[in-house]
């Protein structure tokens, strides 16, 4: 059982995101993507853009997944967990990653799935250091950050953990995958947003009509 973990902020939830699970889910043979909106990001307090309460973020993603789902895409399924939005207090990675590894058990693989912007930053996460033992860490080039110039810590655990391909073990490799460019921004989506425009193909279907139901973003 290959169980993809797809975290961020999802604000707003767009056809990126959907691209990103669907090229992790044939590269690594996933049975399942869990997508996992972040419900208070410690590293984006006092953002404006944070305002988005977490409840409308896990919202739009469950109207985006829904399509994949009855679809069965690529025979994996998706869900979306509300795991952070209902936790108290900052949302940590490394206590998502312990939480779901008690909840599914020792046997399933579970796969971090990672941009490259991430990656860069992978130093700078909450005990980041622990991730590899409860997790592989699966990482594709995002927008303009490249796979190269990684700080040295990150760069280490590249070396020590990088696998050519996913193996069957529960955690402990990082692993590279492609994707196609997806043109798409969510702080430009954002600005778009605020500006009362709603760029139906860049959000997925259902989500525009959300937003505008809701009033999002208009500041």
């Amino acid at each position: 059982m290959r169980v993809g973990l797809l975290g961020g902020s999802f604000n707003p939830v767009h056809v990126g995101h959907l691209a990103l699970g669907r090229a992790a889910a044939e590269a690594l043979a996933l049975d399942r993507i869990i997508v996992i909106p972040t419900g208070n990001s410690w590293q984006k307090a006092g953002m404006k853009h944070a305002r988005v309460d977490a409840a409308h973020r896990l919202a739009m993603v469950q109207i985006a997944i829904a399509p994949l789902e009855s679809a069965r895409t690529q025979g994996c399924e998706w869900v979306a967990d509300d795991i952070e939005v209902r936790r108290a207090g900052p949302s940590y990675t490394v206590e998502t990653l312990r939480t779901l590894r008690d909840r599914l058990g020792p046997e399933p693989a579970l796969i971090l799935v990672l941009g490259s912007d991430q990656l860069h930053n992978l130093a700078t996460w909450h005990r980041w250091q622990e991730l590899p033992d409860l997790a592989h860490i699966a990482v594709t080039q995002r927008e303009r950050v490249r796979l190269v110039g990684l700080p040295e810590p990150v760069d280490r655990l590249v070396e020590q953990r990088g696998a050519q391909t996913l193996p069957d073990t529960p955690a402990g490799s990082v692993v590279f995958f492609q994707m196609p460019p997806i043109a798409v921004s969510a702080t430009g989506l954002r600005e778009q947003l605020s500006r009362g425009e709603y760029p139906d193909e860049l959000l997925p279907p259902g989500v525009p009509e959300y937003i505008r139901q809701h009033h999002l973003y208009r500041y």
